[in-house]
């Protein structure tokens, strides 16, 4: 376990530096900046792309020689799209896996690739019609913008992870209009650690991307959803009822994606061009036949601003519609996210109990933004797993503190059904996917002699909780630096038993990033 010497000096006293922690903010402060003026100009290309392609199918529609020659240029599109697929194979899908996978140290995403090839395919689908989202791009979008800055830093492997959770935190804040949203995202989903140096350069970030595309694209949030009046105390056995549906629903919706994305690995020849021709052929049958399914889903949410206009049926024809296009088009791997269209479905739950408390219970029709509100948050929870960001969400899109006791009721509620019916998370499984499909590839050739500090913090009823330092079989190459135990550093010495709560600063190799990662998270976690 020999480690460069002073080399590891530099590192540790990098990391306790005062004016490393502050110079963190300003760095954060301009990933947030530059993924926020990416986003920005993402959302005008693809508000762009979709009037464009409204207009041309709604003037063409009926005339089936032009309708003919949009199908061909879907084609084209299609083609375009998988080109640069095969391109840069990293642009695949929504982006976030990967983005966790280069956190982890289990990828190595080439920005200066990714970054354009990632926002023209965005631009091309959303062109086409489908039904994708622009959150899971945004987050890549923004993480490739916080590894840009890192590498023009010349920073080290440690603080590029930072730097691109940053970024990811500023891609989500830039696509909801959600500072907030974003840092928690990115905590709770990418970096999935809470210590000081993050929280604040994550929120630095955030706040940066949110303030440009204010200014750009004005102050109003993507969903805004007008909050009256909270539901009285005396209905909340409907609130629980709303998280149980949700749980249930989203772990439905996780299965069904899942699926189909097992059967779309079952067409093997001519991969991509093979799978995504079905959703692209899909997007024009749609265009001229169903177009409120198209794209993120902004359309229907035009028509649940008046949700005493629709009838139950109507709200569930166009969730089960929208569910099955968005699954038909992610599962194949088309570059795009679901958060987007999967609130959009939590919109339509939302809208459905409301039309149903209403006619039935005698609830009223007023109280309809809280049931949708709770949809979003009960969806997000459910199939997201991540029921704090729901819960923030929420707070941001309503902007009412009111809110937040039934939301937090409904996203614990959803949260635990979904975790009780054992259905994966859904961010969780396409990174066990990714991970599973890189591990015939080589690896980024890394140099030896690079040190990583990375903090982990003893779980109650953890692997090693109430264990001696000496008694552990720690990851090879890993050193323990230092614990810090309620705000008191402790020297490590063999006998050193650790408690939970207790923080250890570890340092080793960066060429095992990947597998120490992966052991002390396994090791650390807590079972309680």
């Amino acid at each position: 376990m020999a480690f460069h010497l002073k080399h590891k000096t530099n590192v540790i006293e990098r990391h306790f530096s005062r004016r490393f922690q502050v110079a963190l903010i300003g760095e954060g402060l301009l990933v947030g900046l530059m993924g926020g003026g990416v986003v920005t100009l993402y959302r005008l290309c693809l508000s762009f792309a979709e009037v464009q392609m409204r207009s041309i199918t709604q003037s063409i529609a009926g005339n089936w020689p032009y309708m003919a020659l949009w199908f061909g240029i879907l084609l084209i599109l299609m083609i375009a799209v998988c080109l640069l697929m095969k391109f840069e194979p990293y642009t695949s899908g929504s982006g976030i896996p990967q983005t966790n996978a280069e956190v982890m140290g289990s990828a190595d995403m080439p920005w200066y690739r990714v970054l354009p090839v990632k926002f023209i395919q965005g631009v091309l689908v959303a062109f086409g019609g489908l039904s994708m989202g622009r959150e899971g791009p945004s987050v890549q979008l923004g993480a490739v913008s916080g590894k840009a800055v890192s590498k023009l830093l010349k920073r080290k492997r440690g603080e590029e992870r930072l730097l691109v959770t940053c970024g990811a935190a500023a891609g989500m804040s830039a696509a909801f209009h959600a500072p907030l949203t974003g840092t928690l995202f990115a905590i709770e989903e990418i970096q999935k650690e809470f210590h000081a140096p993050l929280i604040i350069s994550a929120m630095t970030a955030s706040v940066g991307a949110d303030f440009l595309v204010s200014n750009v694209l004005g102050m109003k949030p993507v969903l805004q959803l007008p909050y009256v009046a909270p539901l009285p105390h005396v209905d909340y056995a409907f609130v629980l009822f709303v998280g149980v549906i949700c749980g249930l629903l989203g772990a439905l919706h996780n299965k069904g994606m899942f699926f189909a994305q097992r059967l779309y690995k079952k067409i093997t020849k001519f991969v991509p061009f093979s799978r995504l021709i079905i959703p692209f052929m899909l997007a024009g049958i749609m265009a001229f036949t169903w177009p409120d399914l198209l794209c993120g889903g902004d359309a229907i949410i035009e028509k649940i601003k008046e949700p005493a206009a629709l009838t139950e049926l109507m709200v569930i024809v166009l969730l089960l519609g929208k569910y099955f296009f968005t699954t038909t088009c992610f599962a194949a791997g088309t570059p795009g996210g679901t958060l987007f269209p999967m609130v959009v479905m939590g919109t339509l739950v939302g809208t459905l109990f409301a039309l149903v408390a209403t006619h039935i219970f005698g609830i009223p029709m007023a109280y309809a933004p809280n049931f949708i509100a709770m949809g979003v948050a009960g969806i997000f929870a459910g199939a997201v797993r991540a029921p704090v960001t729901g819960v923030v969400l929420i707070f941001e899109l309503t902007g009412s503190l009111e809110a937040l006791m039934a939301m937090s009721a409904v996203a614990i509620v959803s949260y635990v059904t979904a975790n009780i019916l054992r259905v994966d998370p859904f961010y969780e499984h396409l990174l066990a996917e990714f991970l599973a499909s890189q591990q015939g590839e080589s690896k980024p050739t890394l140099d030896f002699g690079e040190k990583i500090l990375h903090e982990f913090t003893i779980g109650q009823g953890s692997l090693i909780e109430g264990k001696l330092l000496q008694d552990i079989p720690w990851p090879d190459k890993v050193r323990i630096v230092t614990i810090d135990r309620a705000g008191l550093e402790i020297i490590p010495t063999g006998q050193t038993e650790l408690m939970a709560l207790d923080k250890i600063l570890v340092i080793y190799d960066e060429i095992y990033e990947s597998d120490v990662i992966l052991k002390l998270n396994v090791m650390t976690d807590s079972s309680v």
